[in-house]
């Protein structure tokens, strides 16, 4: 077992050579006394973003997109640990809405240190949603999350920057939510829990760009050449022709999802096919 402390203060355990991340073994703040005297880490230190800005100047003709810790929910349920955090949602609602806007205040330092350096564009991770539904309540979500969510994005839009969101799980009790507030391109990966046509229309009237790979879950594991290539074209179709926003990708962890290489260059080689035909 090896264990180590990440820069917001919680420890994490992990088996040797099983896993990059881990699980939280103790939180950074066990005790709400503790919230007081906690010091966020310097993420909005300005020194940090002077390579940032060197990046993007060497390739001016790139989109810049700067990367931020999380939004408050996938930053806060470490500090409390997953189980506590959301006994706290409930009977620690003074204490989590502290936590909260402290988190948020270091998120819009954040923001604009990379609008200062020069960026098009902020990307955060925070996985929402188990196979069916929300890891919360929708009503819960609005009452909690929602108003953050509306102030980071009010705060990336007003330094001209645009949001751009991963979120695993089936999240569409909230995807017009999201969309109200600011999310201009969902990163999904597993866009066949949705379905490609009723996402598609999900999103048309919104303006929302879909960012995503060919389904990693029920898809690019079949290794199934004809399919993988059928669902590129189907992608194509719906989010780029039809809605005018799709940016395609592949999935970066290959060996975590059993998908071999060459699986995947199907998808990659339909994409770049089907974009030279666009242009």
């Amino acid at each position: 077992m090896e264990f180590y402390t990440d820069e917001w203060g919680n420890t994490w355990h992990r088996l040797v050579g099983m896993g990059a991340g881990g699980e939280i073994f103790k939180p950074a703040i066990q005790d709400w006394s503790q919230l007081k005297d906690w010091h966020l880490p310097d993420f909005d230190e300005s020194s940090r973003y002077a390579p940032v800005k060197t990046a993007f100047d060497t390739e001016p003709d790139k989109y810049h997109l700067g990367s931020l810790p999380g939004f408050p929910f996938a930053i806060s349920r470490y500090l409390r640990k997953m189980e506590i955090y959301f006994q706290d949602l409930i009977l620690e609602r003074e204490h989590i809405d502290a936590l909260h806007a402290k988190v948020a205040g270091l998120l819009e330092r954040m923001i604009q240190r990379y609008a200062e350096a020069g960026a098009d564009g902020v990307f955060f991770c925070e996985d929402w949603g188990i196979q069916d539904r929300l890891l919360i309540s929708p009503d819960m979500w609005r009452e909690i999350f929602k108003p953050l969510y509306r102030r980071l994005c009010a705060t990336a839009h007003k330094a001209g920057l645009q949001v751009l969101m991963h979120s695993c799980g089936y999240n569409w009790a909230i995807l017009d939510d999201l969309a109200e507030v600011g999310i201009n391109a969902f990163q999904f990966d597993q866009t066949e829990v949705y379905g490609l046509e009723r996402l598609a229309a999900k999103l048309k009237p919104h303006g929302v760009c879909l960012w995503s790979p060919v389904d990693i879950q029920k898809i690019m594991p079949t290794g199934d050449k004809a399919l993988i290539e059928k669902s590129a074209e189907r992608m194509v179709e719906l989010f780029s022709r039809q809605n005018g926003r799709f940016i395609a990708k592949s999935y970066g962890d290959l060996k975590g999802i059993g998908v071999k290489e060459e699986w995947d260059l199907w998808a990659y080689d339909k994409f770049a096919e089907l974009a030279g035909a666009l242009t």
